[in-house]
């Protein structure tokens, strides 16, 4: 499915407060049931998944709990992705303000999403090493889904009126043209793979380091334009429900999105997950990691997601009955597209630090001290520099204004949009 399309499919935009409100009013709604399944088969060992069912927003208190779920595919090494898996939601976490509703929490959670992928990825590349993955990070509050992502690991969302919703966006330099925009216009270079006598293959590459994405953590032998920063996007289902299937590039490069929701409706999570790695493996055999997460968001009064009614439709009757039937046809599909519909809260994939930290942050002017709006370090006013001191605002932006950044953060921020040379690469 093309970004085209997912464009044109976009529903309008709800203000959170009022979906939220909503819920409240309605009574009978109760928190959805989270169930999920988990299947892989591995080439090179790289994939790794992370499933939290029982995270607590306040801990001891059930009702502020949110569930976790996530891939990483790791290349050039394992060391990436698992340093990821492990530090990834504390960071995420950490750069949310404490003591806030559930409303707030919701609302903070894409700028503290942005925060966490690139304190993750500073952290990493502090070690030294040089592997590097995708990260395709999901975190469900009721019936509110947030899909942070960098790469091509996916997560598609299947809802109850049979609608397939891509929830993430595809960092491949072979099919992302405003990525390969942005990377040529930070300092890289993009161009396949020059073999003996000068013929290109393979896909579009980064260089240096040749690698395939425009997005990632780790990667410290690439340049910074190869940057953590997610895309996030976030919706919130209807109380029928819905399924999210989360799986690495080794189901997708099989598979379409339609493909793997179709082969696993009516099923219950657990089987569904083993059935999409199944049915990839039959299609190609095993060339790469393969793993898929299943998790089915649904209402407490049933086990599990129901298949999709389909209508026998009879050619005879049809052609009989000929506008009649499809007029009961059209208004059937309706009905169905009414049972899941999904509206969207949120969405932005921009690569520009500065644009998705905002200048709403929460900044504590009474103490003096400012608090770096990616690696949460506290700093004296003379330490920590405004994401808003550069010409790159509008002559509206206010350099005393927040967010905040140390030195350590801002020489991150800078880097990743080319503004100083990238770090020397590393060669064999």
């Amino acid at each position: 499915m093309s970004q085209d399309e997912v464009s044109r499919m976009r529903p309008p935009l709800v203000p959170l407060a009022t979906l939220i409100g909503r819920e409240l009013r309605n009574e009978k709604i109760e928190k959805p049931y989270v169930k999920y399944g988990q299947a892989a088969l591995a080439k090179k060992g790289e994939d790794y998944f992370l499933i939290k069912p029982d995270c607590q927003r306040v801990p001891g208190d059930l009702s502020t709990s949110f569930s976790v779920f996530a891939i990483f595919d790791g290349h050039n090494g394992i060391s990436a992705a698992i340093f990821a898996k492990e530090q990834l939601l504390d960071n995420v976490l950490s750069a949310i303000p404490q003591d806030i509703s559930r409303e707030e929490w919701l609302q903070a959670l894409p700028r503290a999403l942005v925060a966490g992928f690139v304190k993750t990825d500073i952290e990493f590349q502090q070690g030294g090493e040089t592997s590097g993955t995708t990260v395709t990070f999901v975190i469900i509050d009721g019936w509110t889904v947030t899909v942070a992502s960098v790469g091509d690991s996916r997560c598609i969302l299947d809802s109850q009126g049979g609608v397939v919703s891509l929830l993430t966006v595809d960092h491949r330099l072979e099919e992302n043209v405003e990525e390969r925009e942005r990377v040529t216009a930070s300092g890289g270079e993009v161009g396949r793979l020059n073999v003996f006598g000068g013929n290109e293959v393979g896909p579009l590459r980064c260089w240096p380091g040749g690698l395939c994405l425009s997005r990632s953590i780790g990667d410290t032998d690439v340049g910074e334009f190869i940057v953590p920063i997610p895309h996030v996007k976030q919706v919130k289902l209807s109380n029928f429900g819905g399924r999210l299937i989360i799986a690495s590039d080794g189901i997708w490069d099989t598979l379409s999105s339609d493909m793997a929701a179709k082969s696993c409706r009516g099923l219950p999570a657990e089987l569904a997950a083993k059935l999409v790695v199944k049915e990839a493996l039959r299609s190609r055999g095993l060339k790469d990691d393969t793993t898929c997460l299943v998790v089915d968001i649904i209402p407490s009064d049933i086990l599990f997601l129901p298949p999709i009614p389909r209508k026998k439709h009879n050619m005879f009757s049809s052609l009989l009955l000929g506008k009649k039937a499809l007029n009961s046809v059209s208004k059937s599909t309706n009905k169905l597209s009414a049972v899941g519909v999904v509206e969207e809260l949120f969405e932005e994939g921009s690569a520009v630090l500065a644009e998705r930290l905002g200048k709403d942050f929460p900044v504590n002017t009474n103490s003096g001290i400012h608090r770096c709006a990616v690696c949460q370090v506290d700093q004296t006013p003379a330490d920590g520099l405004s994401v808003n001191s550069d010409s790159f605002f509008s002559p509206g932006s206010k350099p005393c204004e927040g967010p905040f950044l140390c030195s350590n953060c801002r020489k991150k921020k800078d880097a990743m949009e080319g503004k100083r040379p990238s770090r020397p690469t590393v060669t064999a």
